[in-house]
């Protein structure tokens, strides 16, 4: 569940190969297409915002970022911005039901990384840092989870149960009744409400425990992740893996299964998974927004790769 990225300034040079007089053949075809247009288009279904900024953006080309003024495409990669050409009333902003921390490799190209994303559609819950600049997570283990393929690595239905095991206060708090064990052994239990009410108490404090407040997502090629997975930091926190969501991004890595997501994908199917299997609540299209950007390039790249033959 790491980035291999996208770099937006260069979106629309993906096929150089083909020569300039090719490319704007297939930029002016692209004017006149829509994500309908492709039938196998997996993203679009999103229930998304209007993307209309987005195509007069692209229209006009680069544009300055308004803190650091350096020419941008649709957003600065490095002050997690939109340029000025694309208003920030005119983007959507998602609302998350938890924290989120990223983890970019310093090695990772800026221009690349679709973690900004994130940043720029849930500025309030989503922090970006950069390696080995990362915070202390040991104290909250029992309330954060790592987004990571591995062999001890379960999936988002099974966070609650194993979270249980990281917390340092157990299933009660030590001055509660409850805390005593054998729960089902007590002396004396003198009425069903009693034991009603003693059950309650287990369940509400287990619910407490092992309430997830964060999750963390590594943003590095996959070649690059071991030196971060392996820090000392990281060690000891639950670890989720999605492994039935194939990817759509365009820089995928040769040799590399298909369930191996970029960063953004793998923040928009955790919290579609999290929303479903641990809030228990329908999902209606809450987090759709998190692919505003990607969905928009993931479109226009589609089109120039059909009109160059590629597809």
């Amino acid at each position: 569940q790491l980035t291999m990225s996208l770099n937006s300034s260069t979106l629309l040079n993906e096929e150089k190969s083909q020569g300039p007089k090719r490319n704007s053949e297939c930029l002016e075809s692209v004017e006149l297409q829509t994500p309908s247009s492709f039938q196998d288009n997996p993203l679009q279904q999103l229930q998304l915002a209007s993307q209309e900024v987005l195509e007069k953006a692209k229209k006009s080309g680069r544009s300055k970022c308004p803190r650091c003024s350096s020419s941008r495409m649709f957003y600065c990669y490095t002050c997690f911005v939109p340029v000025e050409t694309v208003p920030t009333k005119e983007i959507p902003t998602v609302k998350l039901p938890l924290k989120i921390d990223i983890i970019k490799h310093p090695n990772e190209t800026d221009g690349k990384s679709t973690a900004v994303h994130a940043k720029l559609l849930a500025p309030d819950d989503v922090t970006i840092y950069k390696y080995p600049c990362i915070p202390e997570y040991e104290e909250k283990r029992h309330e954060i989870a790592l987004v990571f393929p591995g062999p001890n690595s379960v999936s988002v239905k099974d966070i609650a149960f194993h979270l249980q095991k990281y917390s340092k206060k157990g299933v009660c708090d030590k001055d509660d009744d409850c805390s005593r064990e054998p729960l089902l052994k007590q002396a004396k239990i003198e009425t069903k409400e009693e034991e009603k009410n003693l059950n309650e108490c287990i369940l509400n404090n287990r619910s407490e425990v092992t309430k997830l407040k964060k999750i963390i997502f590594i943003d590095s090629t996959w070649n690059q992740t071991n030196k971060i997975i392996t820090d000392e930091r990281l060690q000891g926190l639950l670890q989720i893996e999605l492994k039935t969501r194939k990817t759509c991004f365009w820089r995928h890595q040769k040799g590399k299964p298909d369930t191996y997501l970029s960063t953004i994908e793998a923040i928009y199917y955790f919290l579609v998974d999290y929303h479903q299997e641990i809030l228990k609540e329908n999902y209606k299209g809450q987090y759709d927004n998190l692919l505003f950007f990607f969905s928009f390039m993931y479109t226009l790249i589609k089109n120039a790769k059909c009109c160059a033959g590629k597809e």
